[in-house]
């Protein structure tokens, strides 16, 4: 682990990194990895599987029941959204920020498997599971909602400071967990530093992996998409890798 400081002083030291050095670096790293990034999709969608009941599983009541009925009512769903309580909204909210804390730990177990296994270390399922920790949640809710504060933020803005922000944020995940013990805030600092120091390179190598992943996946009958989504972290772990490292302590212990 590193103290916001450090970071701060690699960041600002850090030399230029090559496209195609980086990008070559993940097609290896991929090949060690790609099963536990097949598990990290299949543990997603489990997540959230709740949340998609909860939401679509009425509105498909509501059109079963609509159909019965020779679509008689005109407007069903204004007549469904009209009877929501304020208390499900609450609900949905606060269960979407839940499940996605439970998502961004998943990822940030799934840098930590990736960083094992670059480095040719034991690697288990349950460390997928490793910062689902009471001490940890807290900090990743915190984490949350400042990702979507921005967003939100980003797209008032007319849409086109999303292109800038998609990266920084892409960086929350993998500094949270490497470096657990920063705040919040530190977290967010530290992803936007490093996020602008290296926005170019990391943005290109983003949409080219995203779209190298998903034509791949589709040529597999789709289902091969599962396989292929996790590609995209691996751009974000070498750039990481690259810039602020890991020290001796977290190499030899892996952050326990």
């Amino acid at each position: 682990m590193h103290s916001i400081t450090s970071i701060f002083e690699k960041i600002n030291q850090a030399k230029a990194l090559d496209f195609g050095i980086i990008f070559s670096q993940s097609i290896e790293l991929f090949k060690k990895t790609w099963l536990h990034g097949f598990l990290l999709q299949v543990f997603t969608i489990i997540v959230m599987m709740p949340l998609i009941i909860v939401i679509y599983v009425p509105l498909i009541g509501i059109i079963l029941a609509q159909s019965k009925n020779g679509y008689s009512e005109h407007n069903p769903f204004d007549a469904f959204f009209a009877g929501m309580s304020l208390m499900y909204i609450m609900f949905i909210i606060v269960a979407f920020f839940a499940l996605a804390a439970i998502s961004f730990v998943l990822n940030a177990g799934f840098y930590r498997i990736m960083k094992k296994l670059d480095f040719n270390e034991e690697v288990m399922t349950a460390d997928f599971f490793y910062f689902f920790k009471a001490h940890y949640f807290n900090k990743t809710f915190m984490l949350m909602l400042a990702t979507v504060g921005i967003a939100i933020v980003a797209a008032l803005l007319c849409y086109v400071p999303i292109f800038y922000v998609m990266i920084p944020l892409s960086f929350f995940p993998i500094i949270f967990a490497f470096n657990p013990d920063l705040s919040a805030g530190e977290i967010i600092n530290a992803s936007f530093k490093l996020g602008n120091k290296k926005w170019l390179i990391a943005f290109g190598l983003m949409i080219v992996s995203s779209i190298l992943a998903q034509i791949i996946g589709m040529l597999m009958c789709f289902v091969g998409v599962l396989f292929t989504s996790a590609f995209v972290y691996h751009p974000t772990y070498l750039i990481y890798k690259e810039v602020i490292g890991f020290n001796e302590e977290s190499n030899a212990e892996d952050i326990e």
